[in-house]
């Protein structure tokens, strides 16, 4: 009879051994979890904060009863595993040494804790990753007398946790070192992000790095103390600055890991050791792209990853082959998500690549409530295959994010994206979707019927050249110019604009054209171009992005005289 020892009981521990008793009645299957839980939604942690999920209770997945009862698994609750001797197949507890045939290593990652002054001597902060985080968070964080929370780290579970913090009704304030929150999006995105967190009373600091804390002669933190010298007065601070993976144990018996300790494990989660099978936070799978070894602690792999270490310790050959970074977050009435390689990344690799923006509605322009859904993909300008693409809205971001990602396991082009038959229905998506914009807008690019400047190019631009040299046009309604428009533009709304095309080609300038999203400016454009005018640019996102990414707003001088 075969003998799996499971270690870890999180997500991929139990999915494994779960996987392992479906696949084998006769197998002996044991596993060893260090504290009291199983199974428990670390991800849900955040929204028991506000009462979205209303108990303690509801954040338990799976009950060891469960486990034991319906899969025969012996678990083993509070018993953690000091020592594994991989030569001899035998694991060592505090309690004593058990043998194995198959090993399945599943032990996750712990929180980063920074070394910031004093905070050892501090009691009243969390980490927000265990069961004990949460209960300390709760008692505490919650209180009535925790008026005032630092959440340190503006990543998924710091946003979605300053969120929910204010949501039940805490002044937050959110610090992240980087230059944005959601650092694993373009900068232009996490700002995004980082103004709606701003707008609903959450105090955002970027570039911001924690240096000490103030505390009482009992350990209380009275205030945070940022390297710049600033201080926050606070009740409670939770930190969520990263995560580092559990892996000394195999370390210690030589597995190949990558440089943050993660194991590395092949496409049926075998590590280089033999018989030991690893998944969950604390491995490296390979990123579908790059074909390298890369770092996705996301419960989504967990759960796929332990399922096939289950199946495959006990004779099955199921492979998980990899992942491409796709990711999705809730930021109060928002959402912003991102699949495959941004801008960032294909410029860190060296890998030439376009980009096209656009912002249509999500729902059809009749349909009540329609709001828009802003979308930027990344491609290659040979082969047309996309890289990537991130995306901003209210509605509908979900759905798109997943067509995208499909699409780039399937390594279809982007202008293969018109051709896919989507669900169309007016409450759930206009007759164009907005992924078929994007690649209409493409199309347009690539026949050379069109050409698109950021909204980062325009302000470089601007920034770096005389305006002497450029023709800058506002193609929006009068009305729409006069509440605002951006520096230095002039205004020829669409419906005359044929009536200055000889001036603008007397000008002899590059043309920078725009309207509120994109469209208008597009039609502009065409017009200019069948007038036999080539150097032009329409920028991609319009006034909308521009006003979203900079705070560099004009408002016309006769608006001013209005006045």
């Amino acid at each position: 009879m075969k003998k799996i020892i499971v270690i870890g009981g999180l997500s991929a521990g139990p999915s494994a051994a779960a996987k392992a008793r479906r696949e084998n009645e006769q197998a002996e299957i044991i596993l060893f979890e260090k504290g009291a839980n199983i199974s428990y939604a670390t991800c849900g942690m955040p929204y028991a904060f506000s009462g979205v999920i209303e108990s303690r209770d509801n954040l338990m997945v799976v009950k060891p009863e469960l486990l034991q009862n319906r899969f025969n698994i012996d678990v083993h609750l509070n018993e953690e595993i000091v020592k594994i001797d991989t030569q001899n197949k035998l694991v060592y507890s505090n309690k004593g040494d058990y043998k194995y045939d198959k090993l399945i290593f599943a032990t996750g990652a712990s929180s980063i804790v920074p070394p910031i002054g004093n905070i050892k001597l501090a009691n009243n902060w969390s980490t927000c990753r265990s069961m004990p985080d949460f209960d300390k968070i709760m008692s505490e964080g919650m209180a009535t007398s925790s008026k005032h929370v630092t959440v340190i780290g503006a990543g998924l579970i710091g946003v979605e946790v300053a969120e929910n913090l204010k949501e039940a009704g805490k002044n937050v304030t959110l610090i992240e070192g980087s230059t944005h929150v959601l650092n694993m999006w373009q900068q232009k995105f996490g700002n995004f992000a980082g103004n709606v967190l701003s707008s609903e009373g959450i105090e955002v600091l970027t570039e911001s790095l924690v240096s000490k804390f103030d505390i009482d002669e009992n350990g209380k933190i009275k205030a945070v103390v940022t390297k710049d010298g600033g201080s926050i007065p606070t009740d409670f601070v939770i930190l969520s600055v990263g995560i580092r993976p559990n892996t000394q144990l195999l370390l210690e018996e030589g597995a190949e890991a990558i440089g943050n300790g993660a194991l590395k494990v092949n496409e049926l989660l075998e590590t280089s050791i033999r018989d030991v099978y690893a998944a969950g936070d604390n491995v490296s799978i390979k990123n579908l792209q790059t074909n390298e070894y890369d770092y996705f602690p996301l419960g989504t792999h967990s759960n796929k990853a332990g399922r096939a270490a289950g199946a495959n310790a006990v004779g099955r050959n199921i492979e998980f082959k990899g992942a491409y970074k796709t990711a999705i977050v809730k930021v109060f009435d928002y959402t912003l998500a991102r699949t495959g390689m941004n801008g960032t990344a294909l410029t860190e690799k060296g890998i030439p690549f376009k980009t096209v923006l656009t912002i249509a509605g999500s729902t059809p322009g009749y349909y009540p409530d329609q709001k828009d859904l802003i979308t930027e993909i990344y491609y290659n300008p040979d082969t047309e295959e996309i890289y990537g693409a991130e995306l901003f809205g209210e509605v509908g971001v979900d759905k798109r994010v997943d067509v995208l990602s499909t699409a780039i396991y399937a390594k279809l082009k982007i202008t293969d994206l018109a051709q896919l038959d989507l669900a169309y229905a007016p409450p759930f998506s206009p007759a164009k979707d907005p992924v078929v914009v994007s690649s209409y807008v493409t199309e347009n690019v690539l026949n050379n019927r069109s050409k698109q400047i950021s909204v980062e190019e325009l302000a470089e631009l601007i920034k770096e050249t005389s305006k002497d040299n450029y023709l800058l046009i506002d193609s929006r309604t009068v009305e729409e110019y006069e509440q605002g428009t951006i520096p230095g533009a002039i205004n020829y709304p669409l419906d005359q604009l044929r009536q200055h095309v000889d001036f603008i080609k007397s000008q002899d300038k590059k043309v920078v054209i725009f309207c509120q999203k994109g469209l208008r400016g597009y039609l502009a454009e065409l017009i200019l171009r069948n007038n036999n005018l080539t150097n032009i640019v329409n920028v991609a996102g319009g006034f909308k992005l521009w006003s979203m990414f900079s705070k560099d707003i004009e408002i016309p001088e006769l608006v001013l005289i209005k006045k």
